[in-house]
């Protein structure tokens, strides 16, 4: 028989598992190259793209999910060493894939020997895509699809799923304890 300290107690451990759920957690930091969102990879050859906001958080370092429309700075990794000898250039377009259309800021660099190339763009709400080519033989071509103070409605549901989760099972489980205390008196 099921009593109502074990259901208290399947309940309490639920609550413990999903505080301790750790797939809530999405901050871009110190993550292995490989598993990076914000690296490119062609044929071994890398770059790395990092976004900061500092009038809004100091501290929040962003890679193509930019939370608020404004000054934006931006840095470019150059992880290959070849890139390093290479002319690159970087461009921002507004829009992405087939609905590309002018071009907002462009940036044209020959002395980045150590590897970084940074700059700082001031852009509104929506979709741009920051091109970067390095024009070596053969040329190389990355590519980042920008959102600028968009929600991402399928994170946003990730992060809130293990909460709904639990407010449902606790419902049921309320649900099912008061209908057995209703059917005992």
């Amino acid at each position: 028989m099921i009593t109502l300290e074990k259901i208290t107690g399947h309940v309490f451990i639920a609550i413990i598992l999903f505080t301790l759920y750790s797939g809530l957690a999405t901050a871009h930091g110190k993550v292995d190259l490989d598993a990076d969102v914000c690296v490119r990879n062609i044929s071994g050859s890398m770059v790395h793209l990092s976004t900061y906001q500092p009038q809004y958080d100091p501290q929040a370092e962003y890679c193509t999910e930019i939370p608020k429309e404004g000054e934006t700075l931006w840095v470019l990794d150059l992880i290959d060493q070849a890139l390093r000898n290479m002319p690159v250039a970087v461009k921002i377009m507004r829009g992405s894939g087939a609905s590309l259309s002018d071009t907002v800021t462009s940036l044209y660099s020959t002395d980045h020997s150590d590897g970084v190339i940074k700059g700082a763009f001031n852009l509104d709400e929506g979709q741009y895509t920051l091109f970067v080519t390095g024009e070596g033989t053969p040329p190389l071509h990355y590519e980042y699809p920008l959102r600028i103070q968009m929600t991402n409605y399928k994170d946003l549901f990730f992060s809130y799923a293990p909460y709904i989760i639990i407010f449902l099972l606790l419902a049921l489980m309320t649900d099912k304890i008061l209908k057995r205390r209703k059917l005992r008196s």
